[in-house]
């Protein structure tokens, strides 16, 4: 049985990401000042107590707007109290009851859920305790104060709301999900992407670049497999980060990759790679994880015989630092060669977690050695005496040697091109650590 889901709602602005934030221990949810800055709901594993529950922050729920953002985000509201084991109605002590409140409480009663008031921004007990009694006419039950900023009362709130947990079940056995990382650049369609995978309507999708401002995690199943995809907000250049939000959305992808086992990193098929894409697939590189490159919106490219051969060498150019990176060409919008990136996901994550045994290291820098001498300097040649594999995640090698200094970065390369001949590596960064060891030493 899975654990418990708790989803927070509200109109915009009431605090639903401080609360959550407070209770997440971290800045999970973008928090602003400007209403509607939380896009789409955000999950966090919580406990309290001995019960352990997921959280969902929702976008707020205006119930009446045409904007086109809040009227998704408010479809995104309706998909998680849909999900939800219990729901938290958030609302504001300061702006007292408006009638947006009564609108949500209204959608909140249809759905039958046990519903928590939860009235935030209580700073003070003693003096806005008339205006907390206020919410009753709600018809939602006794309020909660709370201030999820100076996190007052949270200890009362949470024991109302474990009050309608079903009885608690085993823990769960850890979760062994392939986790796999979309990044890119805004608008070249991750949301588009999950979707399509997941086949429903999970991360906000609309023309205007940047819509998904957080990480989503959604599970996706292939063949009898369970996959989590994390989909990241897009990451500007830095040149037009003129929010806060920005600055989270990149931090937050950089977390979601930190999480990953395989990045997908997007890149839009009609734009072609950038050096944007290099900044952004950098990240991914520098954290050895397995990585998968994949050309969207391929259907809407005007392509010839040459086109894939084109592109895949501008990408190796612009790219030079990670060869071993696999490419592939999809449509997220058709798509098409979808169910090839599953096997290449499973492919890239056994090479991710590959192990060469000591001797056969051994056999191949022997025989690397033999084909080309290692480099000298000033009459001092470099000698390799040993090598061993010490971690994977990304695979990582220490190589012991007579002189660091004369372990030359291309002599490097050219072990690990050997290496891969042998064993492949396809999509996964290979490391290396040069230790030196004295001569005569056993």
């Amino acid at each position: 049985m899975s654990k418990p889901i708790v989803a927070i709602v509200g109109r915009p602005n009431v605090g639903k990401s401080t609360l959550f934030n407070a209770l997440a221990g971290s800045r999970i949810s973008i928090v602003q000042d400007t209403p509607g800055v939380t896009r789409d709901r955000i999950y966090a594993d919580i406990s309290w107590l001995d019960r352990d529950f997921t959280m969902i922050d929702t976008g707020g729920i205006e119930p009446d707007s045409k904007d086109i953002i809040l009227s998704q985000m408010r479809e995104q509201a309706q998909i998680a109290i849909d999900t939800a084991d219990v729901i938290m109605m958030l609302v504001d002590v300061r702006q007292g009851l408006v009638d947006s409140d009564s609108k949500v409480a209204d959608m909140l009663r249809r759905s039958g859920k046990p519903v928590v008031l939860v009235v935030n921004k209580t700073d003070d007990f003693q003096k806005f305790m008339m205006d907390v009694y206020e919410f009753y006419n709600l018809g939602l039950g006794e309020p909660v104060p709370v201030s999820a900023a100076s996190r007052l009362g949270l200890g009362d709130m949470l024991d109302e709301v474990v009050k309608y947990f079903p009885a608690p079940v085993p823990a769960e056995e850890e979760d062994e999900r392939p986790k796999v990382a979309i990044i890119g650049k805004p608008n070249v369609g991750k949301s588009s992407l999950v979707n399509k995978l997941c086949g429903k309507e999970r991360s906000i999708v609309s023309d205007i670049p940047g819509t998904t401002r957080d990480a989503v995690d959604t599970e996706v199943k292939y063949e009898g497999r369970k996959y989590v995809f994390i989909d990241t907000a897009g990451i500007r250049r830095k040149s037009k980060i003129k929010e806060e939000i920005e600055r989270y959305s990149i931090i937050r992808a950089v977390t979601a990759v930190e999480r990953s086992d395989v990045v997908v990193i997007l890149i839009d098929g009609t734009e072609g790679v950038t050096e944007q894409d290099a900044k952004i697939a950098g990240i991914a590189h520098d954290k050895g994880k397995g990585i998968i490159i994949a050309v969207n919106k391929w259907d809407i490219v005007e392509k010839d015989d040459k086109t894939i051969y084109r592109q895949s060498e501008r990408i190796r150019q612009v790219l030079s630092f990670m060869p071993y990176a696999e490419i592939m060409f999809i449509s997220a919008k058709t798509g098409q060669r979808l169910h090839k990136m599953f096997d290449l996901i499973d492919v890239v994550i056994q090479n991710n977690a590959m192990r060469v045994a000591t001797g056969v290291l051994n056999e191949i820098m022997a025989e690397a050695v033999a084909m080309q001498q290692p480099p000298s300097d000033r009459g001092k040649r470099l000698k390799l005496y040993y090598m061993t594999q010490v971690s994977v995640k990304p695979p990582t090698f220490v190589v012991f040697v007579n002189d660091k200094s004369l372990m030359h970065f291309s002599y490097t390369r050219y072990l690990e091109n050997r290496i891969r001949e042998a064993f492949g590596f396809r999509g996964t960064a290979l490391r290396f650590v040069i230790r030196e060891r004295k001569e005569g030493r056993s």
